[in-house]
């Protein structure tokens, strides 16, 4: 697995898996298709897919909640400018008591924070474009750099968004 395959299941669970077509994801994550075409074989050999490449959401929540601050671990860097993740994402920083902001580095972002690198390098742009695809990585970035109690809100939202029909 390499970091941008969460990130590729991340955004069919925010498209509703609909719009599968390899040029749609490249387009809308900044990917190459044949990145994306590898990803998916991977995640597929992973049991993140099944044959028809649909999500395995109860496996893909498995490794987020037991798996990716191992697999994909993040301590934040030094106070940049960026766009607001983990516990400083508007949907989620109400719930989460945080003295620290947390972003990925961008120069048009509104706000300053500690750093978090991204899963991939075009992340940010593709957030842009896709609300429910950047509230879904906020929330992988909570289980990254949280402590246990923030750990257990982002994991109920997640579960809430992979409960959601496809």
């Amino acid at each position: 697995m390499r970091p941008q395959d969460i990130a590729i299941l991340l955004k069919l669970i925010a498209i509703k898996e609909d719009q599968l077509g390899l040029f749609y994801l490249a387009n809308s994550l900044s990917i190459s298709t044949s990145e994306i075409s590898e990803s998916l074989n991977r995640s597929h050999y992973a049991g993140l897919l099944d044959d028809r490449r649909k999500v395995k959401r109860q496996n893909l929540m498995d490794f987020l909640q037991y798996g990716i601050s191992y697999v994909f671990p993040q301590h934040p860097g030094t106070m940049v400018r960026g766009i607001a993740t983990a516990h400083s994402h508007p949907y989620i920083k109400n719930q989460l008591l945080s003295n620290e902001n947390y972003v990925w580095a961008d120069i048009n972002g509104d706000t300053i924070g500690l750093a978090i690198e991204p899963l991939y390098k075009n992340q940010i742009e593709a957030v842009k474009q896709d609300v429910v695809f950047y509230k879904l990585l906020a929330l992988v970035d909570v289980l990254r750099v949280g402590r246990n109690r923030e750990k257990t809100i982002a994991i109920k939202h997640l579960k809430e968004i992979m409960d959601e029909p496809s």
